[in-house]
């Protein structure tokens, strides 16, 4: 018996549990791991854990975390657990050490910022964590024990940083590695296999690149509503995935995506994720950093991966203008008119006009799309020749030319104060790491708004939140606006 984890074995029968048994991993290489669990048992509270020396150092926070740095909440040192328990996700049974449901509230990446083992000693652990969830600074102090106790009690407490008071965690409800409840989990909610039987003609318009079949993705819960206000369901989000997706991949297969995920649907705090789960049907890339760190993204190289994703109630795919074959080599470029509060439509269709204008005599050919926000995107595919440095200057230079023409109808600064009764030519989305709304993606906004391609023509008949979900499955039915996009021979010199 591994000793570090005997008293984690000695108290479970493995035989009555599905948790796993205890053994110590070896060290790896790779980046320090972090997992947060909701666990009802006994009583209701949150299970903290970080890897270190091949275990997950545990901690049982009855309040859970929070983001006010006043809050300091208590966190009872447990004994360590396997690595594997990262994973873990079910129901203990009654009777058994720590029968209830467990959920996988939140997991990433942590970063001592202090030696580990001396902190553990001293009761002074400083870290950052990088999660779903859970980000920036943290601290866990050991109290000072008092008579007959063991000085297992410890606070967690955030620390001051631009994380600060970001999210209230009780808005958080689901598990980020299944999409589903407590009590779902405690029913032992299996996936609903919805997509044979609503999907089967949408499956056929899709062929799988990597022989994976996007209608065996199982879609869970999927009568919960995401857009409250409409009351579209996570069904009904996956259903239009599945339909548009012919359309949509060939702009996001194969390029590092960052999603917006709402589990609670637009009303309840959703949140970015841009770094890869471990089981999902998703593709890791490593991308290294201007820091020289090396860090996990991911993408999706087919409908199945897609799906993965919408099952994990995300909303909003966004990417990067480059593809993972050739990551240092961009060939979409992203121009997005953000005009300022209350801008008259006309306005900013003249700015489209002028932008489009002033690419048509460098003799770039452009495409239209929708927002689903305030404004439109102009989107010009390129051949992956220039580098990022010189994409993400020639946007700048775009920008700043448009702003020195007409200095009362647009600005190249992104700061908000300089905005004034003008429309920002955000570049910046055209940078190394930078990331732009998907074409086909939905917006997580009231009303289910699309990112949605439309023809020049259409420019003064469409606004940039008129295309709603079942507006865009009718259209991908039609002529594509944006045929021929990457049959293009342009290229920046």
């Amino acid at each position: 018996m591994d000793k570090k984890l005997g008293e984690y074995n000695r108290k479970r029968k493995f035989d009555k549990t599905g948790e796993p048994h205890g053994t110590v991993s070896k060290k790896h290489a790779g980046r320090l791991r972090f997992v947060v669990q909701h666990h009802i048992a006994s009583r209701d509270h949150y299970d903290f854990r970080l890897e270190w020396n091949g275990v997950l150092k545990s901690w049982a926070v009855p309040k859970g975390p929070s983001y006010d740095s006043h809050d300091k909440r208590l966190a009872v040192q447990v004994e360590d657990h396997p690595l594997d328990y990262r994973s873990f996700e079910g129901t203990i049974p009654k009777g058994e050490y720590g029968g209830g449901v467990v959920m996988v509230w939140d997991e990433g990446y942590w970063t001592p910022l202090v030696g580990v083992d001396e902190g553990l000693e001293q009761g002074s652990l400083k870290f950052t964590l990088e999660g779903s969830r859970l980000e920036g600074k943290w601290a866990l102090v050991r109290m000072k024990p008092r008579q007959g106790e063991k000085g297992n009690n410890w606070l967690l407490i955030k620390e001051k940083d631009q994380y600060e008071n970001a999210y209230d965690i009780t808005r958080f409800n689901s598990s980020v590695k299944t999409g589903r409840t407590m009590a779902e989990i405690e029913r032992g909610n299996k996936a609903i296999d919805m997509n044979k039987r609503d999907m089967a003609d949408a499956v056929k318009k899709t062929k799988p690149v990597t022989g994976r079949n996007a209608a065996d993705v199982k879609i869970t819960s999927p009568d919960k509503a995401l857009y409250q206000e409409t009351g579209i369901t996570k069904g009904d989000v996956a259903k239009y995935y599945m339909e548009i997706s012919a359309r949509m991949l060939p702009y996001i297969e194969n390029r590092i995506i960052s999603t917006v995920r709402c589990p609670g649907g637009i009303e309840s705090a959703c949140f970015y994720k841009k770094h890869p789960e471990k089981g999902a049907g998703v593709m890791a890339v490593p991308v290294t950093n201007k820091d020289s760190k090396t860090e996990d993204y991911f993408y999706v190289p087919d409908a199945y991966g897609l799906m993965t994703e919408v099952q994990m109630n995300t909303l909003e795919f966004h990417t990067w203008g480059s593809r993972v074959e050739s990551l240092e080599k961009p060939d979409i470029m992203v121009f997005d008119l953000d005009p300022d509060e209350g801008m008259d439509l006309a306005r900013i269709r003249q700015g489209v006009r002028d932008l489009k204008g002033m690419l048509d005599q460098l003799s770039l050919v452009s495409y239209l799309k929708t927002s689903g926000g305030k404004g439109y995107h102009i989107v010009i595919p390129l051949k992956p020749k220039a580098d990022w440095d010189a994409f993400h200057d020639f946007a700048r230079n775009i920008a700043k030319t448009m702003e020195a023409m007409w200095p009362d109808r647009y600005t190249s600064n992104v700061r908000k104060e300089q905005r004034k009764g003008r429309i920002f030519i955000d570049w910046i989305r055209n940078g190394r790491g930078a990331t732009s709304v998907a074409p086909y993606s939905l917006r997580a906004r009231d009303g289910a708004p699309v990112s949605m391609p439309i023809p020049w023509k259409e420019l003064d008949k469409i606004a940039p939140r008129d295309i709603k979900m079942a507006d865009a499955v009718s259209r991908s039915r039609q002529d594509d606006p944006w045929e021929g996009f990457f049959e293009n021979d342009q290229q920046l010199k």
